[in-house]
């Protein structure tokens, strides 16, 4: 009966791996046939039960996302975020010309993807994309950093279903990840901008201060009233609180009521735009839940031994290292950060059985592949994809030729980075 299980177990792994079905309704359905294949019972008294797996993936990561929800919810409905994001670029555009605009571009495109769990560059790029080209940055480079928005919101922020997983596998919390995950997502956008402001020195452009201020009147015209240091202190709090240790719901309650207390909201009103943000809650649940049935399920049907020992020799060497090289193949070969959980979720099952720190562990299964999806195509869904058609002039083949090596250093920062802390 075990062999049945493997059997569909694998197929519902080529099937996930391949795109070609509903990927989290395949984990679902394929977990819950090999189960059954496996002779255990939907319920009962037996040890383990269909439903005895389906509870154990109600991990308290769920909790967890449910308080920055509630955060981001108030703060996008106060305007807070807003005042953030364009601050961000603004400071991005007087600091570093034409590629900080689009470097601080990607960053703040970035921040909403990671807090909402929907990184689209385009929102930003239609607004510094122009700017950027306008100070003398070639188009297809705009793009291309622009699109490095999708590593800082896959890596750095909280409600990716692959970046949950993998903290629920690894029984650690927010915190120590998410700066790791910014810290290398960053570097890929710095990596990015320091190319282009040494292309800028070598090709010596240089503009007139009124053409530089006639270019970024519009980039001015986009501030608000809102106060960026008001904005800011609650999502200090927020990254404080939870970096420490302290429980991210209450965490991010507290820091929603702060928030409401700036914006001179009534607490009834600010609860209303709190559950606003907790509607989005349902893909990365859904997601949360089915993976880690989908991972208990491979543990119980004997897949996970079946690895072990395939990978013994080069996981006795250094599991984390390994299961960093398995996370960005497997980014790359997918292209899809969802569709690598289906390998990196079991493989993380394995490397943790060794003597690894679980955070080491969790940032190489989270990073590798949320780093080298973007590889080969830029995003075969959002990221470069939905870039390029507003910046003007700019080509997806050429764009994606310049984001290789910044991915790659990004790769090695994520390298250096579990080596040090496995």
């Amino acid at each position: 009966m075990m062999l049945l299980a493997q059997f569909i177990m694998l197929a519902t792994l080529i099937l996930m791996i391949s795109g070609k079905t509903p990927l989290y309704m395949t984990a679902i359905i394929g977990s819950t046939l090999a189960a059954i294949g496996a002779g255990f019972p939907l319920s009962g008294d037996e040890e383990v039960t269909v439903l005895s797996l389906v509870n154990g993936s109600l991990h308290p990561v769920i909790a967890d996302m449910a308080g920055v929800l509630l955060f981001i919810g108030v703060m996008e409905k106060t305007g807070f975020l807003n005042a953030i994001i364009r601050k961000i670029i603004l400071v991005g555009s007087k600091i570093g010309g034409g590629p900080g605009i689009a470097g601080a571009g990607s960053a703040a495109a970035g921040v909403i993807g990671g807090l909402t769990g929907f990184t689209q560059p385009a929102i930003t790029a239609v607004i510094t994309g122009p700017s950027a080209i306008k100070l003398g940055v070639n188009p297809n480079k705009v793009a291309g950093i622009q699109a490095h928005a999708g590593h800082l919101g896959n890596f750095g922020g909280f409600t990716h279903p692959t970046l949950l997983a993998v903290i629920a596998t690894a029984g650690i919390t927010f915190g120590w990840i998410n700066l790791i995950g910014a810290f290398v997502a960053l570097s890929i956008i710095g990596i990015s901008y320091l190319r282009l402001k040494r292309e800028e020195k070598r090709n010596d452009i240089k503009l007139t201060e009124q053409e530089v201020n006639s270019i970024l009147k519009d980039l001015e015209e986009i501030d608000n009233e809102k106060s960026f240091i008001l904005a800011i202190i609650p999502f200090i709090i927020l990254v404080i609180g939870f970096s420490v240790g302290y429980p991210v719901f209450i965490v991010g309650v507290a820091s929603s009521i702060l928030v409401a207390i700036f914006a001179k909201v009534s607490l009834k009103k600010a609860e209303e735009m709190m559950l606003e943000g907790v509607k989005r809650v349902a893909i990365p649940l859904i997601a949360t839940l089915g993976f880690l049935f989908m991972s208990s399920v491979i543990q119980h049907v004997g897949i996970v031994d079946i690895m072990a020992d395939w990978f013994d020799p080069l996981l006795a060497y250094s599991p984390v290292l390994v299961m960093l090289a398995v996370s960005a193949l497997a980014g790359l070969v997918t292209q899809s950060n969802a569709a690598s959980a289906a390998i990196v979720i079991p493989f993380l099952t394995i490397v943790l059985q060794y003597d690894v720190s679980p955070l080491a562990a969790a940032a190489a299964g989270a990073g590798g592949c949320a780093i080298m999806q973007y590889y080969l195509t830029g995003g075969p869904v959002a990221a470069l994809a939905t870039t390029v058609p507003v910046v003007p002039g700019s080509e997806l083949k050429l764009a994606n030729k310049f984001q290789r090596p910044s991915i790659l250093g990004g790769l090695a920062v994520l390298f250096f980075i579990v080596l040090i802390i496995g």
